[in-house]
């Protein structure tokens, strides 16, 4: 995977392209002072609230701060405001219906949806938009490695980060798919959300890989500026396929039933086809979970453990460890 490839994945770089087949989408310049806020540890105040501290009264407890210990030296941690960039937000928020799906120039904080009040990615405002990105390994790794996978050593591309608020959309996770295209041909589609056992799925696999291949086809192949890629579609209950996203050929992109040396080298492919499959040419591979059987924990559990906690655990952050022992000693004392 070239790091040309991860440019060309860039949600402004393709949705220009492909703007009449995918959901409606406003796409915000990232201003460098909110990439900074996004990827400082000790900022834990949320920005953007739709109660900014600045209506409380003075001399008011209501104050919107934090202290974190009873040292001399406590500093008083305020989150920082964004007025012009606040404003364009919740313009295109607006624009959107009032509720948006955020995602930067690749990933989504897929792996944040805990955290939010709603365990959704579902957002109305710059506060939940911030306290997902906040919250997300995705996010942090589009903003400092995206191109840690890339096998050639030339320069890092120049990036202009971006917000891309997308139109909120209820998506059935037993109707997303994932398509991996090697040298413009199709060949396989994997149930997105593998996790899972969906019988709809099981019975209508044809159907819905031939509306895939015939939507490629019609819309995406020779039109990409990669030969290689991954594309993810959604397919709506009148059968429509909808484009959602694009992702580099390679190993950062999660290949769900699928792996990577399957893909590049074709191998076992041919030989999850049936006879009848088999005949067509350049028909794609179909992979779905097929029982309940191998139903499998959500991929993102993992990221619901707070770092903290691993890092108590580990031992590998000393302060914390000090911290949370004179959390306790001050709890005993009190007892």
């Amino acid at each position: 995977m070239k790091k040309e490839q991860v440019v060309h994945c860039q949600f402004s770089v393709w949705y220009p392209l492909f703007k009449a087949v995918t959901i409606r989408s406003v796409i915000l310049p990232l201003p460098e002072n909110v990439k900074e806020y996004l990827l400082d540890d000790g900022t834990l105040v949320v920005s953007g609230r739709e109660d900014p501290p600045s209506h409380a009264q003075d001399g008011s407890d209501d104050t919107e701060e934090i202290q974190w210990s009873d040292d001399e030296n406590t500093t008083t941690l305020k989150a920082p405001e964004f007025p012009e960039f606040t404003s364009k937000v919740e313009e295109a928020i607006s624009s959107l219906g009032g509720s948006v799906f955020p995602k930067l120039n690749w990933s989504a904080p897929r792996d944040a949806y805990w955290i939010a009040m709603n365990s959704s990615l579902k957002c109305k405002a710059l506060s939940d938009i911030f306290l997902l990105f906040k919250s997300s390994d995705f996010i942090t790794r589009d903003l400092t490695q995206p191109f840690i996978h890339c096998t050639d050593d030339s320069p890092d591309p120049s990036l202009n980060y971006e917000l891309v608020l997308r139109k909120w959309c209820e998506l059935i996770p037993g109707a997303e798919f994932r398509c991996f295209v090697k040298e413009n041909k199709l060949l396989g589609i994997s149930q997105r959300d593998y996790t899972q056992y969906y019988d709809h799925i099981s019975k209508q696999h044809e159907d819905i890989c031939r509306a895939i291949q015939e939507f490629f086809e019609k819309h995406i192949q020779y039109k990409f500026l990669d030969e290689d890629f991954v594309f993810d579609v959604y397919r709506d209950s009148r059968g429509k396929i909808w484009l959602i996203d694009f992702n580099p050929f390679g190993e950062v992109t999660d290949s769900l039933l699928f792996t990577w040396e399957e893909l590049t080298s074709g191998k076992n492919l041919k030989g999850d086809q049936s006879e009848g499959e088999a005949t067509e040419q350049d028909y794609p591979v179909f992979r779905c979970t097929n029982s309940k059987v191998t139903v499998q924990p959500s991929p993102y559990l993992s990221y619901r453990l707070p770092k903290d906690f691993v890092d108590l655990s580990t031992g590998e952050d000393v302060h914390k460890l000090i911290d949370f022992l004179k959390l306790k000693r001050n709890q005993q004392d009190d007892d």
